[in-house]
């Protein structure tokens, strides 16, 4: 019977991380894989990254994390925003790799029919800590950079044409939740993410105050609405299985050198999900 396999935050520009590719793999060639975002800062490590996976599964789907859509002088493509996330996904269907804009796939090797959602979302600043929960957003970002916290987004993350990040995260949640909707009743869901749909996971955080650019609270019951068999998601570096309502949650990253190396198990760069 087929697997699904699940990885993210690969990183692969970092050293030491690109030969752990080689491992991402399955059983069978029937097994699907999901790639829940960061694999590279550059569009052309991305693709490529993408096209080797792809030629080892099945059915590979992908989400973007935040570092897919900085914007840096050192990617040879400069484009921003929505510019950029929509160039991605173009090159992902150039490669047979679902993304947030396809049609969804399902799961159909379980004791249900479980829809496979692949979820752009980002992050609205709403995941707050005590002190910032009834101060502006300015107020709360000045307060996470005087406790010495500022995630890299805010120099190369542009939400371009959006107003904003919270904006465009907005627009993000508008088109998934009327997409969720519209499966199927009697259907399960694998919801797929970069960033946590709920805010548990971040409890770890040694800096609280970098919840901030990790979710919004508009999604902290989807697991529950959307009748999740599993949510897969990345981007704190914190691997591991935790449970919410009775839905397991699945932190799929490999995560930087400096962190897997720290690890008794050392670098596991894919997790087998169902």
């Amino acid at each position: 019977m087929p697997s699904l396999y699940a990885t993210s935050d690969l990183h692969v520009t970092h050293r030491g991380n690109e030969p752990l590719v080689d491992d991402v793999r399955g059983d069978s060639p029937d097994d699907w894989l999901l790639v829940a975002g960061d694999v590279a800062e550059k569009v052309g490590a991305v693709v490529d990254t993408l096209a080797t996976l792809r030629e080892r599964f099945a059915k590979v789907v992908w989400v973007p994390g935040n570092h897919e859509l900085w914007t840096t002088p050192q990617d040879d493509v400069p484009l921003r925003g929505e510019e950029r996330y929509r160039h991605l996904v173009d090159r992902c269907r150039g490669l047979d790799v679902l993304t947030p804009e396809d049609e969804f796939p399902v799961w159909e090797h379980g004791e249900r029919l479980l829809t496979v959602a692949p979820l752009f979302v980002l992050y609205d600043y709403s995941w707050r800590t005590p002190q910032a929960e009834d101060v502006s957003l300015d107020e709360a970002l000045d307060q996470a950079r005087e406790a010495g916290v500022v995630c890299t987004d805010e120099y190369f993350l542009h939400p371009d044409p959006h107003p904003s990040r919270h904006e465009w995260c907005a627009r993000r949640l508008k088109v998934s939740e009327e997409r969720l909707a519209a499966i199927p009743e009697d259907h399960g869901t694998v919801l797929m993410s970069h960033w946590p749909l709920h805010r548990h996971p971040t409890a770890p955080l040694y800096w609280p105050e970098f919840a901030l650019w990790c979710g919004t609270t508009r999604t902290e019951d989807w697991h529950v609405r959307y009748r999740a068999e599993v949510a897969v998601f990345g981007h704190l570096h914190i691997p591991r299985t935790t449970w919410a309502d009775g839905v397991r949650f699945e932190e799929v990253s490999l995560g930087y050198p400096r962190e897997w190396r720290k690890r008794a198990r050392g670098p596991v760069p894919v997790r087998k999900i169902l």
